[in-house]
């Protein structure tokens, strides 16, 4: 029993003497290993402010642009959200720039603000909700200074069933097809719009108010 006892304790020496070893060798290696954690650690928490910051910065310079233009400084807000739309962070490039284009169309240069809007809706670096917004606000715009075809061109896979902007995109649809005279065109749009129970209740009611003027016409079903 006794060489049990010795024999167990020269093993657990042994093991001992090899950790430590292993620690003399090895231990700048763990002491690095531990600091780089540390050190990542910080980083990520050092950036994650330093994107929330960012982010809160440029959302105060977009709401100030905002302030501008409600101002009627229209000029100063565009220079503004020129310089966000450049630098800004988080989606807040993408809102300047759609603020740009809606500047744009309220001063009457609705052609730059079509072409601004579509750039918007063409960019994958944007997120898609903010393309179809893009697409809607040009489509909209076409349907007074732009053909049928111009107007679908946008506003058709808007206008699908299931898509969030369908109600606005379908009223768009059914406003360039009236002004095309094309009217069981129109009809189809409105009726669309009126069957949607999901469909706001001013839009609805303006596409009852469409039928309406359709029946008048003698226009009862889609073509």
């Amino acid at each position: 029993m006794e060489d049990e006892q010795f024999i167990r304790e020269v093993n657990e020496e042994m093991r001992q003497d090899r950790m430590d070893g292993l620690w003399k060798k090895y231990k700048w290696v763990v002491f690095t290993v531990a600091i780089l954690i540390v050190v990542l650690t910080a980083a990520s928490r050092g950036w994650e402010t330093y994107s929330t910051n960012q982010a809160a910065e440029s959302g105060d310079k977009f709401m100030a642009a905002i302030a501008l233009s409600n101002d009627g400084k229209h000029d100063e807000a565009i220079k503004n959200l020129e310089e966000l739309g450049a630098s800004g962070s988080g989606q807040y490039p993408a809102l300047a720039k759609l603020r740009i284009a809606s500047e744009m169309a309220e001063n009457g240069k609705i052609s730059e603000a079509v072409a601004a809007f579509e750039k918007i809706a063409a960019d994958s670096s944007f997120n898609t909700t903010l393309q179809n917004v893009a697409k809607l606000r040009a489509g909209l715009l076409l349907v007074d200074s732009g053909s049928m075809e111009d107007v679908a061109k946008q506003l058709g896979s808007l206008a699908e069933s299931g898509k969030p902007f369908r109600h606005s995109a379908r009223e768009g649809l059914g406003l360039a097809a009236w002004k095309a005279n094309q009217l069981p065109e129109a009809y189809k749009w409105f009726q669309q719009v009126a069957d949607d129970a999901e469909a706001p209740s001013g839009v609805r009611s303006r596409a009852d108010i469409m039928l309406k003027l359709l029946a008048g016409k003698g226009i009862t079903k889609a073509g």
